[in-house]
């Protein structure tokens, strides 16, 4: 029997999703720094993405034992709910922005991650009743080209918004633009943040 390649610690009921890591993590960065908050949630796409490599490896061996389960629920919370917010932080409060800061120049750039968000959500579409099988416990693999579809999908994504994207912006923003981003992206999650006197 293939030894076992353990899991990151998701709890089964409790995955942490982008708000809940970065209120738990106080080194994560706040509502204050937008954009490093959409840099923290690259990279925990990232962890989901590496969990899910190894549940389409853990699956021929161990089967949809507890581990699986586990491991597909927390990627399924994460997708549900925290990727389809970091898509709307970017094409809701960043992408507009940057496009009246920046008329003439990040226009391709912003269609090009529109169109990778699509493509993204439709990898998600396909890759979750598979997912949703494995936390029921009623399916037992993943085919392994779908993971590496969209995890490639996804590492093309992110190092264009890292290279591209995120230092477009930081140039581009002042400090109530950047506060304002902030603000919307709380209110997306539901999260109150202080309001600065003025």
């Amino acid at each position: 029997m293939p030894a076992r390649e353990p899991f990151p610690p998701n709890p089964p009921d409790d995955a942490t999703t982008m708000i809940d890591s970065l209120l738990s993590d106080p080194t994560a960065p706040a509502f204050d720094n937008p954009l490093g908050m959409l840099a923290a949630c690259h990279r925990r796409i990232e962890r989901q993405l590496a969990t899910l490599s190894r549940l389409q490896r853990h699956l021929p061996a161990h089967g949809c034992d507890a581990d699986a389960r586990a491991a597909a629920r927390g990627i399924l919370k994460y997708f549900d709910s925290a990727a389809p917010n970091h898509h709307a932080d970017e094409e809701e409060s960043l992408f507009p922005r940057l496009e009246d800061a920046l008329p003439s120049r990040p226009m391709s750039l912003l269609a090009e991650l529109e169109d990778d968000h699509a493509a993204l959500t439709a990898h998600w579409r396909k890759l979750r009743p598979l997912l949703a099988g494995i936390a029921a416990g009623q399916r037992a693999n993943l085919p392994p080209r779908q993971v590496a579809q969209i995890a490639e999908a996804y590492a093309a994504h992110i190092a264009r918004e890292e290279s591209q994207l995120l230092p477009l912006a930081a140039k581009a923003f002042d400090a109530a633009t950047i506060a304002k981003i902030g603000r919307e992206m709380a209110q997306r999650r539901n999260v109150a943040v202080a309001t600065p006197v003025a």
